[in-house]
């Protein structure tokens, strides 16, 4: 098995990094339509670019394995966040299978942030 355990961490980081960076890019391309749902949520609609550029960003951080333990813990937090406030109807079977999604996917950045990105990732380079 170790010999496909290299091969598993970038794998890994690709899959857990693609739902942002393609969430993120859906917010750009509706942009308007995003922001009104955050403010009829309660969530300041100023509030969007950031949660962009995390997304978008802390995706391809995590891709490429820079600063992978930051990016994932800052990643589970803004998730875990995310469940709370926009997935909490729990009436809603769909939205506590969104719920649930959230929670799993932070669960996933949090092993992340206990093992860092791998022997194939950025952080793992050595300087010279």
């Amino acid at each position: 098995m170790d010999k496909f355990d290299v091969y598993a961490m970038p794998v890994g980081r690709v899959l857990i990094a693609l739902i942002f960076i393609m969430s993120g890019m859906n917010k750009i391309f509706g942009y308007e339509a995003t922001a009104g749902w955050m403010d009829s949520m309660g969530v300041p609609s100023s509030l969007l670019p950031g949660v962009i550029a995390l997304e978008v960003l802390g995706g391809l951080a995590i891709i490429v394995g820079w600063q992978t333990r930051w990016v994932a813990l800052a990643l589970a937090g803004f998730t875990i966040l995310s469940a709370v406030i926009f997935h909490n109807d729990f009436s809603n079977q769909n939205e506590v299978g969104n719920f649930m999604k959230n929670i799993a996917i932070s669960g996933g950045f949090l092993f992340l942030f206990a093992t860092g990105g791998g022997r194939w990732s950025l952080d793992n380079q050595k300087s010279t």
